[in-house]
């Protein structure tokens, strides 16, 4: 009976950090969907409010359609795009997972950048 409880804590806990992260990636705002040629996307990560709908539409192309995140990040005044695939995606070479954003933020923008996250919608 312990055991169970202990379970059951364990999961309640699990949940409980969940939603913390899911809210703080959203800002307390909720879901954002946005529509981009056609395609459905999720904003799951919007840092230092670098997620402008109107960029994104002006510098959105189509060959980004492939992947199953695109990333933006603000340098300069410019946006810069690049796509990442779900971690599973095995045949995606390994810094193009979504699961190397980090290691990208780090190498690749400024530090402390306006960055966003959106997901393809299935």
């Amino acid at each position: 009976m312990q055991v169970i409880i202990s379970a059951y804590l364990f999961l309640v806990f699990c949940g409980f950090i969940f939603s913390v992260v899911n809210y703080s990636q959203c800002s307390g705002e909720g879901i954002s969907l946005i529509e981009l040629h056609g395609k459905r996307y999720e904003v799951v990560e919007d840092v230092k409010n670098g997620f402008s709908e109107k960029a994104l539409q002006e510098r959105y192309s189509d060959i980004l359609s492939k992947y199953d995140y695109i990333v933006g990040d603000w340098g300069y005044d410019q946006l810069r795009l690049k796509g990442f695939y779900h971690d599973h995606q095995f045949k995606a070479a390994m810094d193009a997972r979504i699961g190397t954003l980090d290691d990208y933020l780090f190498e690749h923008c400024n530090f402390g950048c306006a960055y966003f996250v959106i997901k393809k919608m299935a």
